[in-house]
């Protein structure tokens, strides 16, 4: 039987839909996971415990399992597992991207490198130490400007600063998420740095994109309607096909091409967020991952429809059907936003909303008694909502007017005794 190797740092309803596509096409599916490597099998589905900040020993363990459980294909999800992936695929012979490659996306620093010494259009930037005194980084700093952590993904400590006074507060508050052993338990490289890059205005774009033995297809361009101006750049709205002009689309394709080049990517999927402005597309971020959360559920494939799960299954095992077209109409999905940090308690009008023409889904995510985070320390999202329509403003305006019905109650404060069940939200991750 044919065999896809799966590697996620959460088990969760992302991975479940690659899952869920790979058995549809009677593929067996193996788990690879940052778990617990002292229990045997503690969640009975199989998984291989591995590390993902070790990934060189996480890529032998998956090896040696290999040998009983022959491995045809693999796809990382998130940013986190892309690396073992990448080793574990030179040593298995499976097409993938080399670790170099994967290495070079996972650095925002080197990343920003790369692309600067290729000529590519990035913001001004520079790193420092945290142990840096701040009045010897000052002087260095071009306002506006946005200040970010070097591994965390999803925005989740990115934060706008326009003056002195607001980049030593962004640098304190980063500087605290990065102390939480949600973050230290990672055990990621460079939490101990900082990067500093110049505001660069305009529209922001994300781009789906798939890589085939070093050609980029481009599988979607996604506007994102809602400013994302700062102080923090939380994600909301996805609308695919592109309202830009034609012009501008070709140049931001142009553009994703020379970006996964200059990387040293060559295979598998990339998903690349942009900014534009009268000079043109600026190169914000790739990574060699696809789309997050269930943000895939917006684009359909083939006269199928199939999933974007079930066409990045296909290209990993090498099988017919993955160069699919994507269907014509024009779809949407809300990432719904968190509008404060405190405790689900309720959630009303999920009838009305789904009622909403246009709107083909609603998944609430969050789980009632949870700990939700705002940005810029949050990384995940209440849940997400889908929408088709004849044109890109129908189908945002039934994602308006849907999340409109929505009602969260919040409590800002946790009374005494509260029955939290978990100390960070087990939501929606972005894109």
């Amino acid at each position: 039987m044919t065999r896809l190797l799966i590697l996620a740092s959460k088990l969760g309803y992302q991975t479940r839909s690659f899952a869920e596509a790979a058995r549809a096409l009677d593929v067996e599916v193996v788990f690879a996971s940052d778990r617990c490597h002292q229990l045997e099998d503690p969640w009975s589905d199989g998984a291989i415990p591995v590390r993902f900040d070790q990934p060189e020993d996480a890529a032998r363990r998956i090896v040696q399992q290999s040998l009983v459980r022959p491995i045809d294909g693999l796809i990382a999800l998130g940013d986190r597992p892309t690396t073992t992936a990448a080793f574990a695929a030179r040593a298995l012979g499976i097409t993938y991207n080399a670790p170099q490659a994967v290495e070079n996306c996972r650095s925002k620093l080197r990343q920003r490198e790369i692309l600067r010494d290729a000529g590519l259009p990035v913001p001004g930037f520079f790193a420092f130490r945290l142990d840096k005194r701040l009045e010897k980084i000052l002087p260095r700093v071009q306002f506006p400007c946005v200040v970010k952590p070097l591994r965390l993904a999803s925005s989740q400590g990115v934060i706008r600063a326009n003056t002195p006074e607001e980049f030593q507060a962004a640098v304190e508050r980063i500087q605290v998420l990065l102390k939480t052993p949600e973050i230290q338990v990672t055990h990621e490289a460079e939490l101990d740095r900082l990067l500093v890059e110049r505001y660069i205005p305009g529209a922001e774009v994300a781009v789906e994109g798939l890589m085939s033995r070093g050609r980029l297809r481009i599988l979607a361009i996604f506007d994102k309607p809602d400013p994302l101006e700062g102080p923090y750049f939380e994600e909301t709205i996805y609308v695919t096909p592109s309202r830009l002009p034609e012009e501008m689309q070709d140049r931001i394709a142009d553009c994703a091409a020379a970006t996964v080049k200059a990387l040293g990517l060559t295979h598998g999927p990339v998903h690349a967020e942009f900014r534009v402005n009268e000079q043109g597309p600026w190169v914000l971020e790739a990574s060699a991952r696809p789309i997050g959360g269930f943000c895939s559920r917006a684009l359909r494939f083939g006269p199928e429809r199939i999933l974007l799960e079930e066409l990045l299954v296909r290209h990993a095992l090498g099988l017919s059907g993955s160069d699919l077209d994507r269907e014509e109409a024009a779809s949407s999905v809300m990432m719904i936003p968190i509008p404060k940090t405190g405790v689900l308690e309720r959630v009303e009008g999920e009838t009305e909303a789904r009622a909403t023409p246009g709107v083909e889904e609603i998944q609430i995510t969050a789980r009632l008694h949870d700990l939700l985070q705002a940005w810029p320390e949050g990384s995940s999202y209440l849940g997400f909502i889908f929408a088709r329509g004849n044109t890109p403003a129908e189908a945002e305006a039934s994602l308006r007017q849907a999340h409109g019905l929505l009602k969260f109650e919040i409590v800002e404060r946790l009374p005494v005794g509260h029955p939290v069940t978990g100390a960070l939200p087990a939501a929606g991750t972005s894109s």
